[in-house]
């Protein structure tokens, strides 16, 4: 037992003295002592969509003609956009902060219907496409709990609430978004505290709070064919996959 314990605390002073060496300078070492805290940030994202399909149901066309539609809608394809803003940081305590950071994204998704009720030539439903581009004016505040910091980087959590302003979108789309929405985000990061300024590489995951579905969309149509394809979705769900850099 006496063995036992005499190797245990040797390596605790061996991981004691090896934590003690592996101390280095630190940057900026005030940095984070500041109440107010400014930056810029770029990132990368991708934009993601979640449809509630109607199903089978009968719609009345303009000429007060009943008929059945079945339409099925998904987002198969999303493509990588671009994230840019700035950012302000008001210090709470040592280990928690305030943070505002609007921001521009750029991005889009890829939009498949397949009518089940008309086939082609194959057999197969006939299909139609919509490129969704967006682009959004987002506002989040979030509230980030950060770790001591070790050396030159501090790891850290945050979470917080994003209204977002969609500012594009055709009257004459299969599926029109509603301008407004709101997110609630959640994510990490780390801080690393370079000689001339803070890089902040951060991860999060943006999840929508409500039907981002424009329902009342489907009346304007010039196309009374497309109806069928614009009624087919009950709801949707927006979500996002954000990666950003930010520079203090």
């Amino acid at each position: 037992m006496k063995r036992y314990f005499t190797i245990l605390l040797m390596g605790l002073i061996a991981l004691t003295a090896s934590a003690q060496t592996d101390r280095r300078v630190q940057n900026k070492p005030y940095i984070d002592l500041r109440p107010l805290h400014f930056g810029i940030l770029i990132g990368t994202h991708l934009q993601d969509i979640e449809f509630e399909n109607i199903g089978p149901h009968m719609m009345v066309d303009p000429d007060g003609v009943e008929s059945e539609q079945y339409v099925l809608c998904e987002a198969d394809k999303w493509n990588p956009g671009f994230s840019v803003g700035v950012l302000a940081e008001l210090r709470l305590s040592s280990n928690f902060s305030l943070r505002f950071t609007p921001t521009m994204h750029f991005g889009g998704k890829h939009l498949t219907f397949l009518n089940m009720k008309q086939q082609d030539a194959q057999g197969r439903p006939i299909q139609q496409t919509q490129d969704m581009k967006n682009t959004y004016v987002s506002l989040p505040f979030d509230i980030k709990f950060a770790a001591p910091r070790w050396n030159n980087h501090r790891p850290y959590i945050m979470a917080g609430i994003n209204p977002m302003i969609n500012l594009t979108g055709s009257d004459q789309d299969l599926i029109l978004l509603k301008r407004y929405n709101t997110m609630l985000e959640i994510g990490l990061g780390c801080d690393f505290y370079l000689p001339f300024f803070k890089l902040i590489p951060e991860l999060k995951f943006c999840f929508g709070l409500g039907d981002v579905l424009d329902k009342n969309h489907i009346n304007d149509l010039r196309d009374a064919n497309l109806r069928a394809y614009a009624g087919s979705v009950s709801s949707a769900q927006s979500k996002m996959f954000v990666l950003t850099f930010y520079f203090e």
